[in-house]
């Protein structure tokens, strides 16, 4: 009598990476909470940036799902499942009373929003322009609403890229 053993190899499944997602220009908030509560005391959300532009693309704006993603340059069934992610988390907010942060996630802006920390005033720019001085005080004292984020010259390079499905069916409707 014969055993047949069979040597098979023992791998780990790996997901496939995430699709770069582009987010329109930074939020000018990132943090949410009820008023009167401390943060320490509340559970706290993480709605990622990928989340914050689909529910601001398909809520605030009212484009259709299919609009939406095209604008975010990713497929209609990822952007329906982060609508979906978004929605929940932002119930939560409200019926929970929890804290959300709007942070991270696998994203590139195509415009940034700089604020004058001197006279408030905000301007909105393409992402790779920089400014030196404020137009309305010329003051110095400039925040990078993106750079806050971590995003800069890895969005500018981004956005110059020719390849991907969604960015040759854009290039082509001009």
């Amino acid at each position: 009598m014969f055993i047949i053993f069979r040597m098979e190899k023992i791998g780990i499944d790996m997901p496939r990476p995430e699709t770069e997602r582009m987010v329109h220009t930074p939020p000018f908030f990132s943090e949410f909470k009820p008023v009167g509560i401390a943060g320490k005391f509340l559970n706290k959300t993480k709605l990622t940036l990928d989340e914050y532009e689909a529910f601001r693309l398909a809520d605030y704006i009212g484009l259709s799902h299919y609009e939406a993603s095209e604008e975010m340059e990713i497929s209609r069934s990822t952007f329906t499942r982060l609508i979906e992610k978004a929605r929940k988390k932002i119930a939560g907010l409200l019926v929970q009373g929890n804290l959300l942060t709007i942070d991270g996630g696998n994203i590139h802006f195509k415009n940034n929003i700089i604020r004058c920390l001197d006279c408030g005033h905000m301007f909105k720019t393409k992402i790779g322009a920089s400014f030196k001085k404020c137009p309305e005080c010329e003051s110095k004292n400039l925040l990078n609403l993106a750079g806050g984020f971590g995003h800069g010259k890895c969005c500018t390079s981004n956005n110059q890229r020719q390849g991907g499905y969604h960015a040759r069916k854009r290039q082509n409707r001009t």
